[in-house]
């Protein structure tokens, strides 16, 4: 099949490029032309395990081809997915004005049958607008409008396209469902057709659903703390019950990323457009954002006092295994310490030139020894693999104080006591009388 991605970021790059890999003829469109000269060269713009050199592969075979031109990609292709961005306003709506560009220039170019599928996370009643704006401009009515939902994890994205758990595809017309089954056949994944508002709210409601398990436990590790409990313990007792599961019930510095906050927030705001108080989104939101202010109480409470000190970071993306910084607990967690006069050195292997846009004043480093050197605490913030086999002992010769503040729960207490660490992490305090 002839398939247009527009809009060639994280999930586009990553969808077109499947695609692709499936054998299907894809065109990228970016308006980006320092992105496109580097896609061209089979190169990706953005670390996500796997892609680059699919893209290469997929470059090379001719299957995979990347444009500036919105009309050339209406003209050479019966299935157009739109993926451009939607970042939020400031009062938390998804800005849809580059949704609603995309469908007039698809308007301008129509001139046989057409499927256009909403692939952006959106509110619900995006994908009849889309019909309305596509309908008001186009010279005829060939055309249909579908929704089809992403599930893609960062860091794992290629894998989550090629082996889903489930595909929603929200269509109003046989002819779009038929193309859309012929399309994802070879995936062999369960199936389920909604109407377009439906699928748009299975997207939103599977990442609040998420969020909401991480601010649970999250709350509930700040009760470990104070109880003396361990939340791992507790999270592995609760999700033991199939009923509540044990996925994203593991305690940290809260969830970052553009998705959750992003969703989270237009969701609030679509909720109240219709007239319902999803009160319980605020809340989740709430304490996702008091849990970074949360950890910085614990570094302030283990140094004593801040001001002057130097703090090594260990992780700056919101997650391992990607490069993104957008929303990321670091950021707000840097910033407040150096509101204290805090000197930053920060190491993480791929997410320094993202960080570098973002975050001043912090001097980044090449490994992780020379981010623990000299330094009077070391944070963990992001949980790579990479971490988990330091030379322990080499790092604790070069800190000034051999003390660590794990925000990812990464490492075992009792392994880096021997070690001779003054460790801290999230929910797993140890009683006074048992220390």
């Amino acid at each position: 099949m002839k398939i247009a991605i527009i809009g060639s970021g994280y999930v586009g790059l990553v969808t077109g490029t499947c695609f692709a890999h499936l054998g299907h003829a894809v065109l990228c469109v970016d308006n980006n032309k320092d992105k496109l000269r580097l896609l061209k060269q089979g190169k990706s713009p953005i670390y996500e395990p796997g892609l680059e050199q699919m893209i290469r592969e997929n470059v090379k075979e001719g299957r995979l081809k990347f444009t500036a031109s919105i009309a050339e990609a209406v003209r050479k292709c019966e299935l157009l997915f739109i993926s451009v961005n939607t970042p939020p306003k400031e009062n938390g709506e998804a800005d849809l004005s580059f949704i609603e560009n995309v469908s007039q220039e698809i308007a301008r170019n129509l001139k046989s049958y057409r499927l256009i599928i909403e692939k952006s996370t959106v509110p619900v009643q995006t994908g009849e607008w889309i019909y309305k704006t596509i309908r008001a401009r186009a010279k005829h009515s060939l055309f249909d409008v579908a929704s089809n939902p992403e599930f893609l994890r960062e860091g794992s994205a290629v894998h989550d396209f090629l082996k889903p758990d489930r595909i929603v595809i929200g269509v109003s017309s046989a002819r779009a469902e038929k193309l859309l089954r012929k399309l994802y056949e070879p995936l062999k994944a369960p199936l389920v057709v909604t109407s377009l508002a439906s699928a748009g709210l299975i997207k939103h409601a599977s990442n609040s659903f998420l969020a909401t398990k991480i601010s649970f436990v999250n709350m509930l590790a700040r009760i470990c703390d104070a109880a003396g409990a361990d939340i791992e313990q507790v999270a592995r007792g609760m999700g033991l019950d199939p009923r509540i599961g044990a996925s994203f019930l593991k305690a940290g510095i809260g969830f970052g990323g553009f998705c959750f906050p992003k969703d989270l927030s237009a969701f609030l705001k679509m909720s109240e457009r219709l007239g319902m108080r999803f009160d319980l989104l605020q809340e989740v939101l709430d304490i996702n954002e008091s849990q970074k202010q949360y950890f910085v109480r614990k570094i302030e409470q283990a140094v004593w006092n801040l001001r002057g000190k130097k703090v090594g970071v260990l992780g700056l993306a919101f997650k391992a295994d990607t490069d993104d910084m957008r929303f990321a607990p670091s950021i707000d967690i840097i910033a407040a310490l150096q509101k204290e006069d805090v000197k930053i050195q920060a190491y993480d292997p791929q997410a320094v030139s993202n960080a570098r846009k973002v975050l001043s004043g912090v001097r980044f480093v090449k490994n992780p020894y020379e981010a623990a050197r000299g330094v009077d605490a070391l944070l963990v913030l992001t949980e790579w693999s990479e971490f988990l086999t330091l030379d322990f002992k080499r790092i604790r010769k070069t800190m000034n104080r051999a003390l660590m503040l794990d925000g990812r729960n990464l490492y075992n207490p009792a392994d880096m006591k021997r070690l001779g660490f003054e460790y801290h992490s999230v929910g797993r305090s140890v009683p006074a009388q048992l220390a």
